[in-house]
């Protein structure tokens, strides 16, 4: 598979899978009516919390990744 059709494809999946965490962050913005919902600031945090352990696990897999690919990082004696 040549670099365009892998970038094409990227593209196309990551846009795709970012939509949908949008979307469902929307969705999730949709529990916060009280009038429905009972939660309080233990539980809210709770929840942030996970997320954003998730984003933080998801971007340190890019960047390792690109640090990879550039050679940065690790130790190595063929220096």
């Amino acid at each position: 598979m040549d670099e365009s059709t892998k970038r094409k494809r990227f593209t196309k999946v990551a846009t795709n899978r970012v939509q949908k965490i949008i979307d469902y962050l929307a969705l999730l913005q949709n529990c916060s009516n009280r009038n429905n919902y009972e939660y309080d600031e233990e539980d809210v945090n709770h929840m942030f919390d996970e997320i954003s352990k998730a984003l933080r696990e998801a971007k340190a897999v890019y960047t390792n990744e690109m640090n990879k690919a550039s050679g940065k990082g690790g130790f190595s004696f063929n220096k």
